[in-house]
């Protein structure tokens, strides 16, 4: 007995050593990164401009963890603002999703802030900020999360495979504050860059007068697929980038690499092709898919795709080249070592093929007419009739072609919510919303936790809306049944109704907006509140959802002054999504000798904001020559050359863009006035007129030669003709 007790305790060592070692090997393993957030200067094209680095670096450093460990990352703030990180696509509790007043406070400058959470899920994801702009210039970055080795997902060939981080992003020299307040003032200088005007002149020469005339008609602005002009788009940070070789050996003939790609861009959307071949995606959204070949694919904002390119030959390099959807950019990474094989630059758009389409597209009232047709999926790709190259055959990626190869059905016993929404948006103002209400006009809205969201999404705009949920995959529902594919951003086309479902399991306020930024920051937003969940990081989470609110509703302010030969008049307005104060001013030389200052306060209402009630004040004093009325045109006396009155009015945006306006003052003078600036006569030639029952009148031409600068002539029934140079900002 003693001697088996003895064996018995011999054996007993080895044994709980093996038991420990085999527990370690399982254990949770901590990954810790620290990131110093610090103001920059990068000259990307051309000029040296403000960017945010991130270790030194844009993009930022791409972060990798392996599904079972615990992130571990430390932001230490030395910008002279506060920031924050947002984990794309990543499972994780409320608290850890930086989002400021939602999820968190902001990130002080001079700060440290730990995020800290357990990896529980695996593929290509991205992080950035979600600090106003910050993404635009810098914050964004790779976040890679693998799966384990023995993990029964893997896929032999697939996951085996030499990966390659890629994140797309785009620049502008402009401040992406500026950027954002010239779409919500309808600059045009974007189109001007892009050659995309459709001017009256452009519509002549190829054929298309209709076509304008109807689209304006029908109180359009020109057609265009994306909303800012950028100087420059880039792979890894770089316009062209590529890898030669395989742990030391070159790629050769039959090599097959992993791109894992992210649109970290702002609001540009990229035509994915390779010049050696077919693309296979393998996976979308972080989630694997059932490989599927094809030519090319349009990668929404914030969407990441997993694809595997082939090396035909040895000696080569092959582009895969990213282009902007308008067409105006291309970044290049070339994979393979030797001459350049070049998989060609995209034609031009054909925008008045593009303008005819949504001319039948759009009703008198602003609704999209579906015309019968029931389009999900992106599979009916409304822009296709203006691609050149549109009858080559190419096979494109669309949403019904993703499967998921294994089982994601939801509970059975759950309960299913379902809600709608309705894509709505102005692009005159540039206001985006849901249901025709921007975040600050909303509340969050009620989940409980275990319910399943089956969601309903409509675009009724002119616009494609990439939708992220935050904390969530969702189900897209696109005909694969048990094996619909998992997403969390699902872009939706023109007139596109889709449907997703998921299951509401983690309990938090949840972000769920279009990941164009600018859109984003318009209003496309809104909040599912999931649960009873009190969040540690917000001691008062009323006051801080309205302070978010704020962010996505801020006034944008708008002025322009000619400095003519016959005087001086210009305007000036500040405005958000429902109000406008706008200010209009002369000074006159000549005939008119004196001041005259007009200011309304107004409100716009309906879905399409045409209609804008006002209060008024008119302030004017002066002496007029010859062209002075006493009378209106209604017999009423006005007393024009000295005058300070209130006034009720309203404004109405009529066909072709004109603006009527009715105004009544406290004295009982009644003001009727039409008018129209920025007829597009040419591509840089813009025209104008005004014409009220006080016999007033005004016509204008004005030449832009830089987006500050225009010259002008005029000329004004009281003030004459002029001619001078006219100030925007």
């Amino acid at each position: 007995m003693q001697y088996n007790r003895v064996c018995t305790g011999r054996l007993l060592l080895p044994m709980l050593v093996l038991l420990f070692v085999a527990q370690a090997g399982t254990a949770q393993k901590l990954v810790h990164y620290d990131l110093y957030v610090k103001d920059t200067l990068v000259n990307y094209a051309g000029k040296e401009k403000r960017a945010i680095a991130v270790n030194g670096r844009i993009p930022m450093p791409t972060l990798e963890f392996t599904e079972g460990d615990t992130a571990e990352i430390v932001v230490h703030n030395q910008l002279k603002e506060s920031t924050s990180l947002h984990w794309h696509g990543v499972f994780l509790p409320n608290k850890e999703d930086g989002v400021p007043m939602l999820t968190q406070l902001p990130i002080e400058p001079g700060a440290t802030y730990t995020y800290r959470f357990p990896v529980i899920q695996h593929g290509t994801h991205w992080y950035h900020s979600h600090s106003g702009m910050q993404e635009q210039i810098g914050m964004y970055g790779s976040f890679i999360m693998h799966k384990r080795a023995g993990d029964e997902t893997r896929r032999q060939g697939i996951d085996d495979l030499p990966a390659v981080p890629i994140m797309l992003s785009e620049w502008t020299n402009l401040d992406p504050d500026n950027v954002h307040r010239m779409l919500h003032n309808a600059s045009d200088w974007f189109a001007i860059k892009k050659g995309a005007t459709q001017s009256y002149a452009e519509a002549i020469r190829s054929g298309h007068f209709k076509t304008k005339v109807t689209n304006e008609w029908k109180r359009m602005l020109a057609m265009d697929v994306s909303d800012v002009y950028y100087d420059r788009v880039l792979m890894n940070g770089a316009p062209v980038t590529g890898i030669k070789n395989i742990d030391g050996k070159p790629l050769k003939a039959g090599d097959k690499v992993r791109l894992r790609i992210s649109n970290g861009g702002a609001s540009s959307y990229f035509w994915l092709r390779y010049a050696g071949g077919k693309i296979t995606v393998v996976a979308s959204d972080g989630n694997d898919v059932t490989p599927v070949e094809v030519d090319r694919l349009l990668i929404a904002v914030s969407e990441t795709y997993d694809v595997v390119v082939t090396i035909p030959e040895n000696g080569k390099a092959y582009e895969f080249m990213a282009t902007t959807e308008d067409r105006t950019q291309s970044a290049s990474y070339f994979i393979g070592d030797g001459e350049r094989q070049y998989a060609g630059a995209m034609p031009r758009l054909k925008y008045f093929e593009g303008m005819k389409m949504m001319n039948g597209m759009m009703k008198m009232n602003g609704d999209l007419d579906d015309m019968g047709m029931q389009m999900s999926l992106n599979q009916m790709d409304m822009n296709r009739v203006m691609y050149p190259e549109a009858d080559k055959g190419e096979t494109t990626l669309h949403y019904a072609m993703l499967k998921s190869p294994y089982n994601t059905s939801l509970p059975q016993h759950a309960l299913v919510k379902e809600l709608k929404f309705t894509l709505t948006g102005n692009m005159n103002r540039y206001v985006w919303s849901m249901d025709n209400r921007v975040m600050a006009e909303t509340d969050k809205i009620p989940v409980k936790q275990g319910e399943i969201l089956r969601i309903i999404l409509h675009n009724n705009s002119m616009m494609r809306h990439p939708m992220h949920l935050h904390g969530f995959d969702f189900r897209v529902l696109n005909g694969q049944g048990e094996n619909a594919p998992l997403k969390n951003v699902i872009d939706i086309m023109p007139m596109e109704t889709d449907t997703i479902t998921f299951l509401a399991n983690t309990a938090g306020d949840w972000f769920f907006h279009c990941h164009i930024l600018y859109h984003m920051m318009a209003g496309m937003n809104r909040v599912f509140a999931v649960g009873d969940y009190e969040n540690p990081n917000l001691p008062d989470r009323k006051r801080a959802y309205r302070a978010l609110q704020r962010e996505s509703n801020r006034p944008h302010l708008m002025a322009q002054s000619d400095f003519a030969s016959n005087g001086i008049d210009g305007e000036a307005m500040l405005m958000n999504a429902r109000y406008s104060l706008g200010t209009e001013w002369r000074l006159g030389y000549n005939n008119m000798h004196g001041y005259e200052v007009e200011t309304h306060l107004g409100r716009y209402i309906g879905k399409m904001q045409w209609l804008m009630p006002f209060i008024g004040f008119d302030w004017r004093y002066r002496t007029m020559g010859m062209d002075e009325h006493e009378k209106n045109l209604f017999g009423q006396v006005n007393k024009k050359d000295n005058r300070a009155a209130f006034s009720l009015g309203v404004m109405y945006t009529l066909p072709m863009l004109v603006n009527v306006q009715a105004e009544v003052y406290h004295d009982g003078i009644f003001r009727l006035s039409m008018m129209r600036e920025d007829i597009p006569v040419s591509k840089r030639l813009r025209a104008g007129f005004m014409v009220n029952t006080d016999l007033e009148y005004m016509a204008d031409l004005r030449y832009i030669l830089t987006r500050h600068i225009s010259i002008r002539t005029h000329y004004d029934s009281d003030m004459g003709f002029g001619a001078g140079l006219t100030l925007t900002y």
